[in-house]
């Protein structure tokens, strides 16, 4: 052991011998050689690199990075939500030279000279609510406020657009549309796959407008900008008016069945004081064109834009009473409930085809001829529960004596004139009476 040290310290003394320093080392003169025995093995500078991705980007590239959707996910609707994350701007109540050390910079967050003194640099007492401070105040700016609109102002549900009103469209020249309102029904982001610019996207809006008196119109416009497609749908809509004839003005001629492509609608007369029972987009339709009673039924397809399309074309397709009476060359005669049914004459033709004229086929009924033969499906009433009880049979008995009086009266009326009996000639007093449907007002013109 001991000789392998004596060897080890001749090969490093006998070159030192003869050596010249140089800036990589020793040389050795005799071998020609370098030996970097005693060069520094410890860094003399360190690279420092001042840049990091947390301060080489801005803050708004950071937050994009954090809230921002990809396309795939756009697609699946995780964009919606995108507004209502907080991004907050961390660089708000910020002061340079104040931090969580406070202290007091002469030239940054003091005077250099304070009179003839010279201020020094020193620690201030910490300030324990400047966190607080800073943290209410980010909360504060980032609050999602919604805007809070009228229930008239309201569209169908939450804050999407269809059923909003936006106005009535833009005056052409000295022509203005007073009166007029204008309602979105559907309000889509809608694509086009290209060549060379990929998939394509524009704002798609489908809108009404009309004056609450038989005039409405619709259209659809595209733009990239969702204001400019409002704007293009409600001017071209206000192009394409339409006059609805209307029943008193309250309700449809008659009922109809209508279809547009696999969409298929059946709407009805109703009274007045009904009120609209139907699809909310057909709804929306009959307030900008003034229908105020009216019940419809949808089947098939809920495209939205065949519903208005196949509701407009039943519309056009109505009939006056007196062009129906002329079509089939028949009297049009109504019965109704609260007149026992009595026949009332509606409408007559110029001239009347008789019995022989008349096929034994042919439909005469009138609700199934305006709907063209078809039948809406309607769910089959029950029973009440109190037809199966004791009770409800007794009092069956109890009135038999009274049944088909309803009818009795109706046939008297249609034949007779009057309801009478084998006593009518002895009683005369007890002689019913008709009902008078007369108003005063006609009575008393009569009277003069």
């Amino acid at each position: 052991m001991a000789s392998r040290l004596l060897r080890a310290f001749g090969l490093i003394s006998n070159p030192l011998k003869k050596t010249t320093n140089n800036n990589n080392g020793l040389i050795c003169q005799q071998a020609g050689m370098v030996l970097n025995l005693l060069t520094s093995h410890v860094p003399v500078t360190n690279i420092v690199r001042s840049t990091s991705f947390f301060n080489k980007l801005p803050a708004e590239s950071l937050w994009k990075g954090v809230t921002s959707v990809s396309n795939a996910g756009r697609k699946r609707g995780r964009a919606r939500a995108i507004g209502k994350k907080g991004i907050k701007n961390l660089n708000r109540g910020q002061v340079i030279g104040i931090g969580k050390i406070n202290m007091q910079w002469p030239g940054l967050t003091s005077p250099i000279l304070r009179g003839r003194e010279l201020i020094q640099q020193h620690k201030l007492p910490e300030d324990p609510e400047r966190e607080a401070k800073l943290i209410q105040l980010r909360d504060s700016m980032t609050g999602f406020k919604k805007t809070k609109l009228s229930p008239i102002e309201r569209g169908w549900t939450g804050d999407k657009m269809g059923g909003r009103s936006i106005g009535p469209p833009d005056p052409i020249g000295e022509d203005t549309f007073e009166g007029f309102d204008t309602r979105v029904l559907e309000f889509k982001i809608v694509t086009n796959m290209t060549g060379n610019m990929g998939r394509k996207r524009r704002t798609s809006a489908f809108v009404i407008t009309g004056n609450g008196n038989g005039l409405a119109g619709f259209a659809l416009g595209k733009a990239l900008d969702s204001r400019a497609a409002l704007k293009t749908a409600k001017n071209r809509a206000a192009q394409k008016l339409i006059y609805i004839n209307m029943y008193n003005n309250h309700t449809v001629l008659h009922d109809f069945y209508c279809q547009f492509g696999k969409t298929k609608i059946f709407v009805t007369k109703q009274y007045e004081g009904f009120g609209l029972v139907c699809h909310r987009a057909i709804k929306t339709c009959c307030e900008v064109i003034g229908i105020k009673d009216l019940h419809a039924k949808v089947e098939g397809s809920t495209n939205l834009q065949h519903i208005i399309k196949a509701f407009f074309i039943g519309l056009l397709q109505q009939k006056s009473h007196q062009e129906l009476a002329e079509k089939k060359k028949l009297h049009l005669v109504e019965f109704r409930k609260e007149n026992d049914y009595f026949p009332t004459l509606i409408a007559s033709p110029s001239k009347v085809r008789t019995e022989n004229y008349v096929s034994t086929t042919e439909i005469r009924d009138f609700k199934q001829y305006v709907l063209g033969g078809k039948i809406m499906l309607e769910k089959r009433k029950l029973p009440p529960f109190f037809v199966k009880q004791k009770s409800w049979m007794i009092r069956q008995r109890k009135q038999e004596y009274l049944r088909n009086q309803d009818k009795v009266r109706l046939r008297m009326l249609a034949e007779h004139g009057e309801l009478r009996s084998f006593l009518t000639d002895k009683y005369p007093e007890a002689k019913p009476r008709l009902m008078n449907f007369k108003s005063k007002r006609s009575a008393e013109a009569e009277a003069e």
